[in-house]
């Protein structure tokens, strides 16, 4: 054959028509047969170089054209040129005709005519093929691999799609193992499964990711074993039978990926975890680097303004891996301008998603304008990019950009970019729903803190230490709230609530609470009498405010009638030691004495508010000087999985510690009963109680006899020279005159005086009746009426509070700058 080729001489000839017609322009070199639809044709010049190859001829030796051409015709014969040899070392039945060009056109080279041995016997009429030949075409021509092994895994025969895929010839591997002359873990534990169905006599289906080496990548495939066995049952081989499903693969892994990005997505409220929950489902299984950019203003909650139209300044919220490159910027929470050329500004501007060759004259522009992107880029060898714009609410948040670099995924598709659309879809409502939180909570945040007491409040009656703390970052602020309440002759209530819920409208909820048991305790009413008052405020507004569609007016100041409330209120008397409390479903607070002990001390527990019609019952009790009360909301107990008792001697052994100050000892208390799992907000309230000195206070019986009043203010006098108060004598005397007038006058023995000096003088007249005083302003006729605004317009401030004894009456004056010895407490 190759002596054949050499005896010919001249060029080749072009013929075009050849490859698509496989009909010769022209008459037959002498010799040929005719050409047919399934003749192969191959052409080459006169040293035997194909040139021409058709598609006949690619379908018969199993070469495609940039394989062959300019190589030698004899590679397509066996060594003894019997036979045509096809691409994977079998031998082919074919009609073979060789022949010299001499046609005058053309000058010489070869016309090589081959036509399958099945197509002739077909054309000649030859009979039927038999069965035996009908399975060999099944097995040799079936598109699936297909392979049969002996007991011990070795090749016994395979067809042409296994062979390809193998890259062997069928001689090469005929009696030895796959994994014998292609060394690889894959082909092993493929030897492992035939042993394994020869051995049980059962089939098995396994999926298996892997490359081949006849093939350029790894590919997906469904892998069947099933035994060959003879007629009396024994196994003799193994058949395998391998498909290749790469393209149902990656469509189950991209709706794989959507349904994880539905319940992976979203899980955190905030910003920068819902991106980096975007980043982590995608990488490496869709990208090697995935980046989520925002606008500055998403990160305060609010939307950007607008789109610029030039370069974009973004801030990173996410990066998968964190650094892919030396000296990679920016770094998570950094700005960066991206330049107007980069893919990440055009796909922000436009709106549109795009995709990307990092090696193209684009990028190359882009380049130019980011040297040092364009460096850590080449760095990491990266050859594919697509970016997203996130889009929520017809508003563009920011972009998401996937990056493939190396060898470990081939370039991104159009399905690719489809898929990276659909995940960043779903990713930006959820960015937008963490933007609105991320608004609604500061808002709540930014409401509480205004409402709440700041800092360290100063009473003579206790020195006071408060925490609030909001729930775990990825929940609401909530309604905790704490308040320190000056009261008249010198007690302090102390007030600690909750309400149900979060977000704006607990805090909103939370601040009328506030404001409206401030109210209450401005008019001295007990703690249980103001419950009652507060739950009745909780309850009634509901019905009070009536309905929008009925065309009433709706007040939106009042407390909503559906809110779950809570509330624990305390009035501490450092005149007497006493301490009064009552509780609305909250937990009541723990004393701890000032040897150490401690005490959940017994309230009553009333119900929640907002029920209605159920009473509230206070308790009093007397507490030793130095001692600490600590009033808190339930979130600092009951937290998932723990014992609610074990957290309550938990919390008193934290409260027992000896610390130098009550900041240290809130600081103390949460570090002791912090939790990962807690989910509720923190309201912390300590106070330690103190006593006025007995030389602050003085005290009366005043006999219900109008002659006592001249002896009362001579008293009077006597106690605030004592006090170096003379320049308030005066005033004073005329107040305890009126007051004390108005006792014996009007109200029931026994009658009590009091004066306390602390920052202000207090004057209190109390009597056993509970008839309340009126100021009025008497005409210029009347003889009386005028000594309780004479009260009114002389002190500071003036009021009635009711006891389950009576009333008291008292009036409060500032003091000036006169000299006087400064408490010590």
């Amino acid at each position: 054959m190759a002596r054949a080729i050499r005896r010919s001489s001249g060029t080749a000839h072009q013929v075009g028509t050849m490859a698509h017609s496989h009909a010769w322009p022209g008459p037959l070199p002498p010799g040929s047969a005719r050409l047919h639809v399934d003749t192969a044709i191959a052409v080459s010049d006169p040293s035997g170089r194909i040139f021409l190859w058709s598609s006949a001829a690619q379908a018969l030796w199993g070469y495609a054209p940039e394989e062959v051409i300019g190589t030698s015709l004899t590679r397509l014969f066996t060594t003894d040129g019997a036979a045509l040899l096809h691409r994977d070392g079998r031998a082919v039945e074919a009609r073979v005709c060789l022949s010299p060009l001499v046609a005058p056109e053309l000058p010489g080279g070869f016309l090589l005519t081959a036509e399958p041995q099945v197509a002739a016997e077909a054309r000649s009429g030859a009979q039927e093929p038999g069965d035996e030949t009908l399975m060999r075409w099944v097995f040799e021509q079936y598109p699936a691999h297909l392979g049969v092994f002996d007991c011990e895994a070795r090749s016994l025969k395979q067809n042409h799609t296994m062979a390809r895929a193998t890259g062997l010839r069928e001689d090469e591997l005929h009696d030895r193992r796959v994994s014998e002359l292609i060394p690889d873990a894959s082909l092993i534990e493929n030897d492992r499964w035939i042993r394994r169905v020869a051995a049980t006599g059962e089939p098995a289906q396994r999926e298996a990711f892997l490359k081949v080496p006849g093939e350029p990548k790894a590919h997906a495939w469904t892998v069947d074993y099933f035994p060959l066995k003879d007629p009396v049952g024994r196994v003799r081989a193994v058949a395998m039978s391998a498909y290749d499903y790469s393209r149902q693969y990656e469509s189950r892994e991209r709706l794989a990926l959507l349904g994880e990005a539905r319940t992976r997505i979203g899980a955190s409220l905030e910003l920068e975890g819902t991106a980096d929950e975007l980043a982590e489902l995608l990488v490496p299984r869709f990208a090697d680097v995935v980046s989520v950019d925002l606008f500055e203003a998403v990160f305060g909650g609010d939307l950007p303004a607008s789109v610029p139209s030039g370069p974009v300044l973004l801030r990173r919220a996410a990066q998968r891996p964190a650094c892919f490159a030396e000296g990679a910027r920016p770094a998570l929470g950094e700005t960066q301008w991206h330049p107007a050329t980069s893919p990440v500004s055009r796909c922000v501007v436009t709106g549109r998603a795009e995709l990307h060759d990092v090696t193209d004259p684009q990028g190359t522009r882009w380049f130019a304008d980011a040297p040092a992107t364009a460096a850590e880029l080449r760095a990491c060898g990266a050859h594919s990019l697509i970016t997203v714009p996130i889009r929520a609410r017809d508003t563009t948040l920011g972009a998401a950009s996937f990056l493939r670099h190396g060898a470990s995924h081939e370039s991104f598709s159009a399905d690719d970019l489809t898929l990276a659309e659909d995940v960043v879809a779903r990713a930006a409502i959820c960015l937008d729903n963490a933007r609105r939180f991320t608004r609604e909570r500061g808002i709540a945040l930014f409401l509480q803190s205004t409402l709440l007491p700041r800092g360290p409040i100063v009473h003579p009656g206790a020195e006071t230490a408060t925490r609030y703390l909001p729930a775990a970052r990825a929940t609401e602020a909530g309604g905790d709230w704490f308040d320190v309440i000056p009261l008249p002759g010198t007690r302090v209530g102390l007030v600690v609530g909750d309400v149900v819920g979060h977000g704006i409208g607990a805090s909103v909820t939370m601040g009328r609470l506030r404001t409206a048991v401030r109210t209450l305790a401005d008019i001295d009413l007990q703690p249980d009498e103001l419950l009652t008052h507060l739950d009745d405020m909780v309850t009634h507004p509901a019905e009070e405010m009536g309905d929008e569609s009925d065309g009433d007016v709706v007040d939106y100041n009042a407390i909503p009638g559906d809110i779950g409330a809570s509330c624990l209120y305390a009035v501490y008397d450092p005149v007497s030691g006493t301490c009064t409390l009552a509780r609305a479903g909250h937990p009541p607070p723990i004393l701890v004495c000032p040897d150490g002990t401690t005490q959940v001390v017994d309230v009553p527990a009333g119900p929640p508010l907002g029920l209605g019609s159920l009473p509230f019952e206070a308790t009093e009790l007397t507490i030793p000087e130095g001692s600490l009360l600590a009033l808190f909301t339930d979130g600092l107990v009951e937290t998932r999985g723990h014992d609610i008792d074990e957290r309550i001697d938990e919390l008193r052994d934290a409260l027992a510690r000896s610390v130098p100050s009550l900041e240290e000892l809130c600081d103390t208390v949460l570090e002791s009963l912090h939790t990962e799992t807690r989910t509720d907000d923190i309201a912390l309230l300590v106070a330690r109680t103190r006593l006025l000195r007995k030389e602050q206070v003085a005290e009366w019986d005043v006999p219900a006899d109008a002659a006592a009043v001249a002896e009362t203010r001579k008293m009077v006098d006597e106690r605030l020279t004592a006090w170096r108060l003379e320049e308030a004598a005066f005033t004073t005397e005329l107040v305890v005159s009126e007051l004390v007038t108005n006792a014996i006058r009007y109200g029931t023995e026994p009658i009590r005086l009091r004066l306390i000096k602390e920052r202000s003088l207090i004057c209190e007249v109390s009597d056993s009746s509970s008839t309340a005083p009126h100021l009025r302003r008497a005409r210029v006729s009347d003889e009386g009426g005028r000594g309780l605004f004479l009260v009114a317009e002389l002190t500071q401030r003036w009021g009635t509070r009711y006891t389950s004894a009576g009333k008291t009456i008292w009036a409060e004056q500032a003091l000036g700058r006169s000299p006087r010895t400064a408490p010590s407490f």
